[in-house]
């Protein structure tokens, strides 16, 4: 019979021992375990009942067997015996098996693996790190084990400089602004911004920034010094980025859908020294000590200003861009700051991958506290191709996206995997052919969703993009292909000039296929967190790879390893941050606040995904006396965080789920059951049009039975969910209706009612117009008219329009045929420009 049992060990490597101290440790805990080296590891099994799964072993999954049979010959009467050579192991029976022995003096053996897990190439570096390790351990018994070199000298020299081998030119001397003045002065009368059919050319924005930088300057604004903004997605938006950076400051990003609360802690925190708003938007902020400058109420104050570009002897490209504010541990958002150089050298790596032409367009489709917008608004203006901005709250709207993509011929549009899962779900998105790059990030990007990108936009790429706003938005890439099968695409290598490292808890480099931390450096990194010298500190450190002095890493906090190709993967993060649709939240800032409420003793945040591809937070907390109202502690948490961080469940515990050690166990915490939602009295709905409503948002909210006068957004709901629900109001219920209506009136019956308008409008009969005289000018064409007799117009205006040629006619055929198309708008001087040729040179359709 078989006459061997398996011992399971358990090594304590708590408190970084020597290698004298391991194997003092590996040695007493060897020799407890031989003490019941007597009892079937079934029964141990058995006794102990792990969670079992078909997938592995219980209990453990790596072995070491250490032959030390003695090998006396076997004699038995009439039979010779002997060993087989070569005799196969057969199938692996644990995921990782090192059977060693000692032969003439020599220690010997061989690995056995699971092949569905390991690949040879792998076994192979593997073998060579344990030699690596032992000869370590050999050469000192005093030398801490973390510290051990795991990396042959090749091995280390391509993880640390050839996979970061990223050097690259980029006007290192300029500032984002000054590229594109250059821009401005090459193509004045080219159109750099567009919104909602307005548009401003490159000479008009410049023009209009530099009145505003000169007022901003003359109220003190220059290097380093902050400027608030708080804008809506607008022209006048992208006219404040620009006048600030030119006034020699640095914009502080305000969301105008942040709770007053917080707003309240930024300007506080960063002290600007003036605060630009819209109108509507400046009420917010009457008694917070900081001047508030209307930029669509006090235009005057700067309209005779000199349109010139300011100068600023003193402003250099290590000045500060931008100081954008992200989720912080301590229960208050920290500012990170950035300077100059670091973002034109990001966009001159994007420009050297991405070929932007001049005649192409960018959608503008973040938030300007989200660093994407950096490079969706200076990118594009530094190439000369237009902006296109989406109106707030559009960026939610599926149905708003294709038309104005399809409208702008949009050729790049970023989004974070949760909502191009919803974008690619639309019944158009395939006429967006103009899309030729798809920027996404922000979160995990599946392996699904590359495929199903690929089977809705068959002629457009995707790009999988890396990057912490600590480090000037992206710093890795990862072009995917058609037939990704990965769960998780990696996320790519390095940008130009970036650097990136897989470090172990030693700040050593790890091999491909080991996970570690990873660290980002080289042009990109910031300054650090404004007024937060500690935490600079704890997160910036010192780069003892880059070679240059004063050089830094940021510690992302992120979980990573290297591919055998040079490509890295995303593991997750090591602490309690997370992201959820794209946005950076820490976990101990909710939990902080929700501690803030005056009945919650303790708490504790989760992201859960229970439902796949719908993550969502949830709140546990121990009342003071008991449990506490759901809609009184998310009411108290929306005052004081922004929509995506208030949790969408809230469960009360008598305690806290604690591990042994005394920490809070997080996988211990238990799914949100129903009672975990705010819910309102249940009343049935009242109409077929109620209870077909109540049965979308069961079903998109996961929930068993709505009422009809249940809350969207308090029984769960978000953003991403809310677009959901729209869509299925138009299949089921055949109504169209504007996103903005369910945040509007996120109660079932209200909602309902504007539903039922919705379907009661008529539209006017379509009436043919007389077509026999002249028509009379639109609106828009008398504005034009107007304007033109005060003064000669140029190029300022043009009306683009796109012609099908239903047969072949030469160049000055066609010049005719369009000038017979507006003859009869004479008020209009119109010009054609027709590609450069011979006038009898034939043009097929």
């Amino acid at each position: 019979g078989f006459f061997l049992n398996t011992l399971a060990l358990r090594v304590d490597l708590s408190g970084s021992p020597t290698v004298a101290e391991l194997l003092a440790r590996v040695k007493s805990r060897s020799l407890e375990a031989q003490q019941n080296q007597d009892i079937p590891f079934e029964q141990v099994v058995e006794l102990v009942q792990p969670s079992r799964s078909r997938a592995h072993t219980p209990l453990l999954q790596v072995t070491l067997t250490w032959q030390n049979t003695p090998r006396e010959e076997l004699a038995l009467a009439g039979l010779e015996l002997g060993p087989v050579p070569g005799a196969s192991a057969g199938a692996a029976k644990f995921d990782l098996s090192l059977g060693l022995s000692e032969v003439d003096g020599r220690i010997v053996g061989g690995l056995t693996y699971a092949t569905s897990l390991f690949e040879p190439a792998t076994m192979e570096r593997y073998v060579t790190y344990l030699r690596r390790v032992l000869e370590g351990m050999v050469a000192g018994p005093e030398q801490r084990v973390e510290r051990l070199a795991l990396l042959p000298e090749e091995e280390r020299v391509q993880v640390v400089e050839a996979w970061n081998a990223t050097r690259a030119e980029y006007p290192a001397h300029l500032c984002v602004h000054q590229l594109f003045e250059t821009q401005a002065e090459r193509t004045p009368d080219a159109v750099a911004v567009v919104y909602e059919g307005e548009a401003l050319t490159y000479s008009e924005l410049n023009q209009r920034a530099n009145r505003l930088a000169h007022y901003l300057a003359g109220r003190g604004v220059g290097p380093d010094v902050r400027v608030g903004l708080c804008l809506e997605r607008s022209l006048e938006m992208v006219v404040g980025v620009l006048a600030v950076l030119k006034a020699g400051g640095a914009y502080v990003a305000l969301d105008p859908e942040y709770p007053e609360d917080r707003l309240r802690h930024m300007l506080a925190d960063s002290e600007p020294a003036v605060l630009l708003a819209h109108c509507v938007l400046a009420a917010r902020f009457a008694g917070m000590h900081v001047p508030v400058v209307a930029l669509d109420r006090d235009a005057s104050s700067w309209a005779t200003l000199p349109g010139t570009n300011p100068h600023h002897p003193t402003l250099g490209p290590d000045h500060l861009v931008y100081v954008i504010y992200t989720s912080g541990s301590t229960g208050r958002p920290k500012g990170v700051m950035n300077v100059h150089r670091n973002v034109v050298n990001r966009i001159t790596g994007i420009q050297a991958s991405w070929k932007l032409g001049a005649h192409e367009s960018v959608l503008q489709n973040a938030s300007l506290s989200f660093d994407v917008s950096a490079y969706e608004i200076f990118w594009p203006l530094m190439m000369g191709a237009r902006v296109v901005m989406t109106r707030p709250e559009g960026h939610k709207d599926p149905d708003y996206l294709v038309q104005t993509i399809r409208r702008n011929g949009v050729g790049t549009a970023s989004f974070v995997p949760s909502m191009l899962r919803i974008f690619l779900e639309h019944p158009e998105v395939e006429s967006c052919t103009s899309l030729a790059r798809v920027p996404c990030g922000g979160e995990a990007l599946p392996g699904v969703l590359v495929q199903r990108f690929y089977q809705r936009l068959p002629n457009a790429r995707l790009f999988n993009r890396y990057g912490p706003s600590e480090a000037a938005t992206a710093v890795t890439e990862c072009s995917r292909a058609a037939d990704e099968t990965r769960a998780s695409v990696p996320i790519g290598r390095p940008m130009p000039n970036a650097r990136v490292y897989v470090l172990d808890r030693a700040g050593e480099p790890v091999p491909p296929g080991v996970a570690g931390e990873l660290y980002v450096g080289g042009a990109g990194v910031g300054r650090g967190y404004l007024a937060r010298p500690e935490l600079t500190a704890e997160r910036f450190v010192a780069d003892p790879f880059g070679g240059e002095p004063g050089a830094r890493l940021y510690r992302t906090g992120d979980r990573a390893r290297w591919l055998r190709d040079g490509r890295i993967e995303f593991l997750g993060r090591n602490d309690f941050q997370v992201k959820v649709r794209g946005f950076r939240v820490e976990l101990e800032e909710i939990e902080a606040r929700l501690r803030e409420h005056p009945e919650v003793r303790e708490a504790a945040v989760v992201a859960r995904e229970d439902t796949p591809g719908d993550r969502r937070l949830v709140a546990y907390y121990v009342g003071v006396a008991g449990k506490v109202g759901v809609e009184a502690l998310r009411a108290h948490l929306a005052e004081r965080l922004p929509e995506y961080m208030v949790p969408a469940a809230y469960v009360a515990l008598e305690g806290l789920p604690l591990t042994p050690s005394g920490k809070l166990d997080r996988d211990a915490l238990p799914a949100p059951g129903g009672d975990a939602y705010a819910r309102r009295s249940y009343e049935a709905p009242a109409s077929a049009t109620e209870g077909a409503l109540a049965e979308i948002w069961s079903g998109v909210l996961d929930v068993e039975r709505v009422g009809r006068w249940d809350h969207f957004f308090e029984l769960g709901g978000h953003s991403l969910l809310a677009v959901r629900v729209i869509s299925r109001v138009r299949q089921v219920l055949e109504v169209e209706v504007a996103l903005s209506e369910l945040f509007e009136r996120p109660v079932l019956a209200d909602f309902v009612l504007r539903l039922e308008a919705a379907s009661r409008t008529e539209l006017p009969p379509i009436v043919p117009a007389d077509r026999s005289g002249r028509l009379a000018l639109s609106f828009a064409q008398q504005r034009l008219w107007f304007l033109e007799q005060l003064g000669r117009m140029g190029s300022t205006y043009h009306v683009r329009r796109r012609l099908r040629l239903r047969g072949e006619l030469d160049r000055l055929a066609l010049v005719r045929a369009l000038d017979r198309i507006v003859a009869r708008h004479e008020a209009l001087r119109t010009t054609f420009a027709v590609v450069q040729g011979e006038p009898e040179q034939r043009i097929t359709p």
